[in-house]
């Protein structure tokens, strides 16, 4: 007998009308600085009453000694254990329309068959577009537009501007993979990548989940009211300015950056190089040597 990873129900009546679904896929964990796609996915599992289309066998994908879920110890028992979960659910946005939202951390382990799986849901409920959201850590201040990297697995799906150029090689995510699938297998899938300034990496950036959630309404063709993440949003918003007017050094940090993002960004609109006018690149030799000086200087520092 086949090893089944998914478990899909099959009475799912809000999706009898659906002829153009949207499924928004969220795995919590690797891909989430800020906590912002798990802060969006949770917005849009509010939107409306929700009913559990699939559930993935957890077991199968999930580390436990990796990431130990909560258990809550009562005096002298263990009361309740809160066991992580993988599912899909069916909801509707504020317009009404009907779209499925997969969310849970992501698998640490069999990602080929989760992929399988995710397809195995696709085409049971007739899928026509799987929209990713995700987060990554990034040398930007806050005090500037929230960046989004976007790229989906055939190019007409690409919604805005790339900021990369050329080719990058970055640590793969189950959410990655499953793009690269669905392509190979026929089904479109596309993305987005918020940057997070590094230095709020590790607390709750609502207002990345407002531009996360912005752009899934064009991706995903759906209608989201945002009121109540805009103003959670300024909320965080002023919560950071008061910190910066109370730790000097964390502003210094904030001001470079700024200035850095300005230069960068003046550069890129005027199509000029950061790089100094009219001066050849140094040779790989030349950069070892200098290097090589540098180091000889720290030793007599050190004598």
């Amino acid at each position: 007998m086949a090893e089944r990873l998914v478990h899909i129900v099959d009475d799912a009546e809000v999706l009898d009308e659906a002829g153009d679904l949207t499924l928004v896929c969220v795995l919590t964990g690797f891909l989430d600085a800020g906590k912002s796609a798990e802060l969006a996915a949770s917005y849009l599992a509010d939107l409306s009453e929700s009913k559990v289309v699939a559930t993935f066998d957890v077991d199968v994908f999930h580390d436990y000694r990796a990431r130990r879920p909560p258990v809550t110890f009562v005096r002298d028992r263990y009361d309740s254990y809160e066991a992580p979960r993988l599912v899909v659910r069916a909801l509707r946005d504020t317009g009404g329309t009907p779209f499925l939202l997969l969310q849970g951390p992501e698998p640490d382990t069999r990602w080929e068959g989760f992929a399988r799986a995710v397809r195995e849901v696709i085409e049971h409920f007739g899928v026509s577009r799987t929209v990713g959201m995700g987060a990554v850590p990034m040398a930007v201040p806050h005090t500037r537009p929230i960046a989004i990297t976007p790229h989906a697995n055939r190019p007409e799906l690409v919604l805005g501007h790339s900021p990369w150029q050329g080719e990058l090689r970055v640590p793969a995510s189950a959410q990655a993979l499953l793009e690269i699938r669905l392509g190979e297998w026929g089904h479109d899938a596309l993305g987005f990548v918020a940057h997070i300034p590094h230095y709020l990496a590790q607390m709750e950036y609502p207002q990345a989940a407002v531009a996360l959630v912005e752009q899934v309404e064009l991706g995903g063709r759906l209608t989201v009211d945002l009121t109540e993440l805009r103003a959670a949003a300024e909320s965080t918003e002023a919560e950071i300015e008061r910190y910066l007017e109370s730790h000097d050094e964390v502003g210094e940090v904030v001001r470079g950056l700024e200035q850095q993002y300005d230069a960068f960004r003046e550069a890129e609109e005027s199509g000029s190089s950061l790089l100094a006018a009219d001066e050849p690149l140094p040779t790989g030799e030349e950069i070892g040597r200098q290097f090589e000086q540098f180091l000889a200087g720290l030793d007599e520092d050190e004598r």
